[in-house]
């Protein structure tokens, strides 16, 4: 068998052309594996033609539809690897993502592609797919934007990069080979058992982790993708009509999202009788929630996925039977997946002892192969043992119980997990040292129970009058994705700091419960 990912398009188009591959809610449309092998294949020698082809990068910046789909594959098909942002986001900063990435080309829809070249200064040429009819038929209209000078190689075997966020401000870009997707692909198809009658949900965006799963695994087994757009996904009524009207059988995303489909999808109106797994990664899944599930979607099999975008997904559990009335502690993440290894140590880089709690560092087949040319991050990232091994540190605090499975503790690290996403703290703090009258500025992760987590940001404001929570509000969200953007801002007269005079986060994140008291929160915090 092929290693690559679009070997799995072209293996399920040979057994099954006539099935269905990806469906389209949004649009009302669907493709067949033979026809979706067709398009790939025309828009991947436009790609080769532009020079972006083999050892390129081409960015992919447009919405969830068919067309993109084929984009994304169509990169790989014509030897480059593919880079998605974040729509959601700021256009400036996914233009400095594709920037830093040195992409040779962007896939975009046309309406994006005038305010790409604004921002790029004519540094691309718009150029048209040959296949544009067929595209025009499907419900898009797809460009490529040709950046000149962009000849930078990938290694060897690069599939994609996804950037996540990074302390310094500046995004890092995770690198997967095919065979690192290859590898949980493998494992994901070992252990649910897909089959051609599955159709699995894409509700992930592209630039997310999860997407890889909800993409490469039904292509693998000639199952039906169905597509869950961004404003669809927005509506928790909305997705449950479609895994209801759609017959969705494989469910995967972050806790964030179940919850919501819970308390606001009117799932019982919308019975999702054909549903056999439910898979869920990203976050903690609070068992109360879990149990609520549960409880409306009886007699699935459910899946507890754990793995930071640096690693795919290195373990997993199967929660069997009901949540227990009395559960309070979440489940664990579960056992190794077959090829990976894992380590707990401690500060000293130390196996830690039986029980322990300490750093979990994972090494093994599904581990990216490096940040996009970023050599310090790598230094800082891996950690190498006395016998040559390279390990990758996750930053997350875990111990192993009595029957071997990893219980997740929380972070070593000032970086939490929201809405599914990976946050680093310290990013929100470099982009709010840009407001002008901002002194100095902190930000905490403080838990809330119905959002998970709120991000709170202390500032010590330095002009006369501090800012509404709309004008910075609106301020971050010009700056950072909206999963980064802080719930509430907090004005101090001064940080608390320690005895090494370090900005004392412990105390910020106990003053939440007391504000006014001790911490001296001006009378001007919203």
């Amino acid at each position: 068998m092929s290693p690559t990912l679009q070997s799995l398009l072209e293996q399920s188009a040979e057994r099954h052309p006539a099935r269905t591959a990806i469906m389209d809610p949004t649009r009302g449309r669907a493709v067949a594996y033979g026809e979706l092998a067709r398009l790939v294949r025309s828009l991947a020698l436009d790609l080769s033609d532009a020079g972006a082809g083999a050892g390129q990068r081409v960015g992919i910046y447009a919405p969830k539809s068919i067309p993109s789909v084929a984009g994304i594959l169509a990169t790989l098909e014509a030897g480059g690897a593919y880079v998605p942002v974040d729509l959601a986001g700021p256009l400036g900063r996914g233009v400095e993502t594709l920037i830093d990435c040195d992409v040779r080309a962007v896939i975009a829809e046309r309406g994006f592609a005038a305010s790409f070249q604004a921002e790029l200064s004519g540094q691309v040429n718009l150029c048209e797919f040959a296949a544009s009819h067929e595209l025009i038929e499907l419900g898009s209209d797809l460009v490529f934007l040709v950046r000149a000078g962009a000849r930078q190689t990938s290694p060897e075997g690069l599939a994609y990069v996804l950037y996540t966020s990074g302390s310094t401000g500046k995004p890092k870009g995770v690198m997967h080979t095919h065979s690192s997707a290859r590898c949980f692909v493998d494992w994901c198809s070992e252990t649910f058992e897909p089959n051609c009658d599955d159709r699995f949900s894409s509700h992930a965006p592209f630039h997310f982790d999860l997407s890889i799963l909800d993409l490469y695994v039904p292509l693998a087994h000639g199952a039906a993708i169905v597509l869950i757009g961004e404003d669809d996904g927005k509506s928790p009524v909305r997705v449950a009509s479609i895994i209801a009207d759609y017959g969705v059988t494989v469910w995967y995303s972050t806790p964030s999202v179940l919850r919501l489909l819970v308390e606001y999808g009117a799932l019982e109106r919308y019975p999702a009788d054909t549903l056999r797994l439910v898979l869920f990664a990203g976050e903690v899944f609070a068992p109360g929630h879990l149990r609520r599930l549960q409880a409306i979607w009886p007699n699935r099999r459910y899946f507890n996925l754990y793995g930071p975008t640096e690693t795919n997904v290195c373990t997993a559990f199967e929660v069997v039977g009901k949540v227990p009335p009395e559960r309070c502690d979440p489940y664990p993440i579960g056992k190794p997946i077959p090829g990976d290894k894992l380590l707990i140590v401690d500060a000293d880089n130390c196996p830690s002892p039986p029980g322990s709690e300490g750093e979990l560092l994972v090494r093994g087949g599904t581990v990216m192969a490096g940040y996009w040319n970023r050599p310090e991050l790598d230094e800082r990232a891996f950690h190498t043992d006395g016998q040559g091994r390279r390990w990758y540190r996750t930053g997350d605090v875990v111990r192993q119980d009595a029957d071997g499975d990893y219980i997740f503790h929380g972070r070593r690290d000032r970086m939490v997990k929201r809405r599914g996403y990976r946050v680093e703290l310290g990013e929100i703090e470099a982009v709010l040292y840009h407001k002008k009258g901002v002194g100095e500025v902190a930000l905490v992760a403080v838990p809330h129970p119905d959002a998970g987590l709120h991000l709170v940001a202390f500032i010590c404001w330095r002009e006369v009058a501090p800012p509404s929570t709309i004008a910075l509000k609106r301020f971050c969200a010009e700056n950072l994705p909206l999963y980064m953007v802080p719930d509430r801002f907090l004005f101090l007269e001064a940080l608390p700091k320690t005895s090494t005079d370090k900005i004392d986060y412990v105390k910020l994140g106990d003053s939440m419960g007391h504000q006014g008291g001790q911490m001296g929160v001006s009378p001007g915090a919203r």
